[in-house]
C-alpha cells in the first residue's frame, strides 16, 4: 500500500508542538482497499465488509483522517470517524491527552473497548489526567512515564550518536576568550511563569552571577532577528550562538519524574554543560554522572552561582563535565539501552515514529484478544497505573526579591491542579456510570464533592 504519510511529519512536529498549523495546509492521500477507505471516510460500511478491528481516534494527535495499518502480522483500521463507536468492529478509542476532554466521550463504553491514552506533553497542558481517577480508566498508556506501556521520556533525543558528536564541541580556550563579551550563563525561555517557577529562581540566579537571557522570560540580550522565532531554536545558527557559552540554563515548565525535553538534550549535543531542573530522577538519563549540574531546589540560588562561579575560573574542574563529550563514550548503561531498545525514531521520516508505535501497540493488543478469543480463553485485561502519568503539586520559590513581571501566572497553577483533582473524580464517576452526560452533569458532580 502506498501513501504519503503526514504523521511522520506529525511525530517531528510534536517536539516543537506544530502539528495543528501543519496539518491545515497538507493533504492526505490513501490508496487502500474499498472497504478500508469507506471506513476510514465520512461513509459508514456495512459490517461485513470490515473484517479487521476499527481504532477510532477519538481526540487525534494528527490531522490524518485515518489509514490501514500492518503491524506484523496484524492489521488495524484507524479512523477519525467518530460514527463508528458503535461498529460492531471497533475495538479501541485512542486519545491525544492535550485534547482528553469531558465534553464528549466514547460512552457507552463496552468491556471489549480499549482506552488508550498518548500523552507526551507538561501536565500544565491536561492537569486532570495526573490524577489516579483518570489515569487508571485507560488500557493502554504512551507517556513521558518511563512506566507507561510506551515510554516516551527519550523523545527530544534522536540518538546516542547526537549526544556523543563533536559537531558543535568547542574547545575551552575559545569558550575563555568568549567570556570576554558573553556571560557564564545563558537562558533562553519565552514560555514564562509555568509550574516549576523556574524564571522566579533564575531571576534570583541572576542576582548572583551574570546570565544572557535571550528569550521573552527576563530578556537582557538579543538575539539575531532570524533566531527570534521559536521554530528557530534547532537552527544551525543558534547552536553555534549557544555552544560558546560554559552553562545553558535547562529549567523545565513542570517537575515530574521522567519529565524530561529538549532543554536538557540541546546543551549536551551543544557541548555545553546544562544546569538542569526539573526531573527529579534526571540522574537516570544524564550520559555520564558528570555531565550536567543538577539544581537542587532546597538550596538558594546564590549557591549555585558560588559554585558555577568557581567552575568558570577554574579550568580542570569545568572540563570533568565535558569528559564523556571528549571521549565521545556515555557511561549510563540505563540511557543506552533505552536507546538501543526503543522501537521507534525521532526526526527521522523513513522510520518508524511514536506515533505508529503506539498505534501498533494498541493494534496487536486487540489482535492478541482475538486469538484469544478463538482459543476460547480469557481475554487479557491492561490498567494504566497511577505511575503511567503522575506529578507532585506544583510549588512556588520564596525569595526576598520581588516576583518577574507578569507573574500574575504563578498564583494559577496550584489552584489548577486542586481544581482538576476534583475534576478527575468526578469524571471518574461519570464513566463508571456508563452512559453519555452533559456539561452541566460534569460541573455539577464536581462542584457537589
Amino acid at each position: 500500500m502506498m501513501r504519503i504519510s503526514v504523521r511522520k511529519l506529525c511525530a517531528v512536529c510534536l517536539c516543537a508542538c506544530a502539528c495543528a498549523s501543519l496539518f491545515l495546509y497538507i493533504s492526505i492521500f490513501q490508496v487502500g482497499q474499498t472497504a478500508d477507505t469507506q471506513l476510514i471516510g465520512k461513509r459508514t460500511p456495512k459490517a461485513s465488509d470490515v473484517q479487521d478491528p476499527v481504532i477510532v481516534w477519538w481526540s487525534p494527535v494528527s490531522g490524518e483522517q485515518g489509514r490501514v495499518a500492518d503491524c506484523g502480522r496484524n492489521r488495524c483500521v484507524f479512523t477519525t470517524n467518530r460514527s463508528h463507536h458503535s461498529h460492531p468492529q471497533t475495538r479501541a478509542f485512542l486519545f491525544y491527552g492535550t485534547d482528553f476532554s469531558a465534553e464528549s466521550l466514547p460512552l457507552p463504553r463496552s468491556d471489549e473497548h480499549h482506552w488508550a491514552l498518548f500523552h507526551e506533553e507538561s501536565p500544565k497542558n491536561n492537569y486532570k489526567l495526573f490524577h489516579p481517577p483518570l489515569i487508571t480508566l485507560f488500557n493502554h498508556t504512551a507517556t513521558f512515564s518511563r512506566h507507561s506501556h510506551l515510554p516516551l521520556t527519550t523523545q527530544h533525543l534522536e540518538s546516542l550518536s547526537a549526544l556523543t558528536s563533536p559537531t558543535h564541541l568547542l574547545p575551552l580556550s575559545l569558550k575563555n576568550q568568549r567570556r570576554k563579551t558573553l556571560a557564564p550563563v545563558a537562558y533562553v525561555q519565552s514560555d514564562c511563569d509555568p509550574p516549576s517557577d523556574r524564571d522566579v529562581y533564575v531571576q534570583e540566579l541572576m542576582r548572583h552571577i551574570q546570565v544572557d537571557s535571550y528569550g521573552a522570560c527576563l530578556h537582557n540580550k538579543d538575539l539575531p532577528s532570524h533566531l527570534r522565532d521559536s521554530a528557530a531554536m534547532e537552527h544551525e545558527d543558534l547552536y553555534h550562538l549557544l555552544s560558546q557559552y560554559k552553562f545553558l540554563l535547562a529549567f523545565e515548565n513542570a517537575v515530574c519524574e521522567d519529565y524530561i525535553t529538549e532543554k536538557l538534550w540541546r546543551p549536551l549535543k551543544m557541548g555545553v554543560v546544562p544546569v538542569y531542573y526539573g526531573a527529579p530522577n534526571v540522574g537516570m538519563w544524564l550520559p555520564d554522572d558528570r555531565s550536567a549540574v543538577v539544581v537542587n531546589p532546597d538550596q538558594p540560588p546564590e549557591e549555585l552561582a558560588r559554585y558555577l562561579k568557581r567552575l568558570d575560573t577554574h579550568d580542570e574542574e569545568y572540563s570533568q563535565y565535558l569528559q564523556w563529550k571528549h571521549k565521545r563514550r556515555i557511561s549510563n548503561v540505563n540511557l543506552v539501552k533505552r536507546l538501543r531498545e526503543r522501537q521507534w525514531s525521532v526526526h527521522d521520516v523513513t522510520q518508524e515514529n511514536v506515533i505508529d508505535a503506539f498505534e501498533c501497540l494498541v493494534c496487536n493488543r486487540v489482535w492478541e484478544n482475538i486469538h484469544r478469543h478463538k482459543q476460547k480463553l480469557a481475554a487479557k485485561v491492561w490498567r494504566a497505573e497511577e505511575t503511567h502519568l503522575m506529578c507532585p503539586p506544583p510549588k512556588l520559590f520564596h525569595f526576598p526579591a520581588s516576583p518577574p513581571n507578569g507573574s500574575y501566572l504563578r498564583s494559577i497553577w496550584r489552584a489548577s491542579y486542586d481544581q482538576s483533582k476534583k475534576e478527575a473524580g468526578a469524571l471518574r464517576r461519570l464513566i463508571e456510570r456508563n452512559t453519555n452526560f452533559t456539561d452541566t452533569h460534569f460541573w455539577s458532580e464536581v462542584f457537589i464533592m
